[in-house]
């Protein structure tokens, strides 16, 4: 079993950032890319933006140029800096490896950060 904390989610008002956090647990975390997805009151959850071992990186067309995924392999942790929030940011945050990760289970999420964009 994974544990996947995150962490950050907060109130902020339109234009405004955030940085969300997320520890991963296992010993192979540099080795695997890591997402972020969200949920925005329905059932399944978006794909925002994903990171590489290299540090590649990949964003979903609503957030690029406005989010920055990053990871710190050191602390087996990966980040969302999110700027120029909008209302339809609002939404609840996870982040997950990659489908493969040692010992990752499909029912492995954590609990998720809630962001609330409102002014």
């Amino acid at each position: 079993q994974v544990q996947l904390v995150e962490s950050g989610g907060d109130l902020v008002q339109p234009g405004g950032s955030l940085i969300l956090s997320c520890v991963v647990s296992g010993s192979s975390f540099g080795d695997f890319s890591m997402y972020w997805y969200r949920l925005t009151g329905g059932t399944l959850r978006e794909l925002v933006a994903r990171i590489a071992p290299d540090g590649t990186t990949y964003y979903r067309h609503f957030v690029k140029d406005r989010f920055t995924i990053s990871r710190d392999n050191a602390k087996n942790s990966v980040y969302l800096q999110m700027n120029d929030v909008k209302f339809e940011d609002t939404a609840s945050y996870y982040c997950r490896p990659v489908d493969n990760y040692p010992g990752l289970r499909s029912q492995d999420w954590g609990q998720g950060t809630q962001v609330v964009v409102s002014s």
